[in-house]
């Protein structure tokens, strides 16, 4: 399959690598003078965790193709978008330009109306999904590590079947395991949620690192999120079956279990440590998750005392005086 990534960022390369690995042919598309100044090729060190629940790791240096022009009548089957969810409206604009018939997988956090997001773009081509990693670059130098599983609607749920069977048999061509969401849009906000409820509570504590070394603090962000799961109902979603197990267990009980996957020394928890050690996650984009919680609630007249009591510490400065 010919492929198109949207830019050249931590979830990009690192699943373009896998795809290409499993013999697809994979470009990037970036933007004026990125290609001079990003250089021929990526050093990868990832931790690929298809065959290896602790990640295998991969350290080579990559040659990759980069585009900063993609012409209307191109050949790309698939394009590939996964970007800060902030970014999305200029990026949907530019792939529509030149989408053409090519699939596009949303790849991406999804916090607005989903169709509102996809507009400029033909529906019938959109795919929706979600990847299994994250990392940051140091330098040229890609740190990063991916789970087996990606997670994809449902084929009932895609506008396209035929579309949806691609992208579902590339994925699983090249070892992955499919996670199938009958509720995407559920899933992706409830996913929003505990991005928001974890970084809300990070910001107090000063990083990631810091809060997942006290259960205490996990468990404050437990709470944080029980606080915000409602607002998956308020907006008209179907709260998930995990999302009802979180409202009814012990805060104590989740904090435990999320302190030993993302805390401990797996392979969630070393793809966390990657992301916070590299500069490509900034500060403002980790706030715009609760910010953007925060602000949804307030226009639904939710009271969300915990997350509020947060604000000062995720809001900017300028917002916060």
């Amino acid at each position: 399959m010919n492929i198109l990534m949207f830019g050249r960022g931590v979830i990009a390369t690192q699943y373009g690598w896998a795809l290409e690995q499993a013999g697809s042919k994979v470009e990037f598309y970036v933007r004026p003078g990125r290609a001079a100044e990003y250089g021929p090729s990526v050093e990868l060190d990832i931790l690929d965790g298809r065959k290896s629940s602790k990640g295998a790791p991969v350290n080579v240096s990559w040659p990759i193709t980069m585009r900063e022009e993609i012409p209307p009548d191109h050949s790309y089957d698939l394009i590939i978008v996964s970007v800060n969810h902030e970014q999305l409206g200029p990026v949907i604009k530019a792939v529509a330009s030149w989408a053409g018939n090519a699939t596009i997988l949303m790849f991406n956090n999804i916090w607005d109306d989903m169709q509102n997001i996809i507009a400029p773009l033909p529906k019938e081509q959109v795919v929706w999904g979600f990847p299994g990693g994250g990392g940051g670059y140091a330098g040229k130098t890609l740190h990063a590590g991916f789970v087996k599983s990606i997670f994809l609607q449902s084929a009932d749920t895609a506008a396209s079947q035929k579309r949806h069977q691609q992208v579902a048999g590339l994925f699983e061509q090249a070892g992955f395991r499919l996670s199938i969401q009958k509720d995407m849009r559920s899933w992706y906000w409830d996913h929003f949620l505990l991005d928001a409820a974890l970084g809300a509570q990070m910001f107090r504590e000063g990083s990631y690192e810091r809060m997942f070394r006290s259960r205490a603090a996990v468990k404050e962000a437990v709470l944080v999120m029980q606080e915000i799961l409602p607002i998956i109902e308020r907006r008209g979603g179907t709260p998930l079956a995990s999302s009802k197990m979180m409202m009814r267990l012990p805060a104590g009980l989740i904090a435990f279990a999320l302190y030993k996957v993302i805390g401990g020394d797996g392979l969630m928890g070393e793809i966390m440590r990657r992301m916070e050690a590299s500069s490509h996650v900034s500060k403002d984009t980790q706030s715009r998750f609760p910010k953007d919680v925060l602000a949804t609630a307030r226009q639904l007249g939710m009271p969300l005392p915990r997350l509020e009591a947060l604000e000062p510490y995720f809001a900017s400065k300028t917002e916060s005086e």
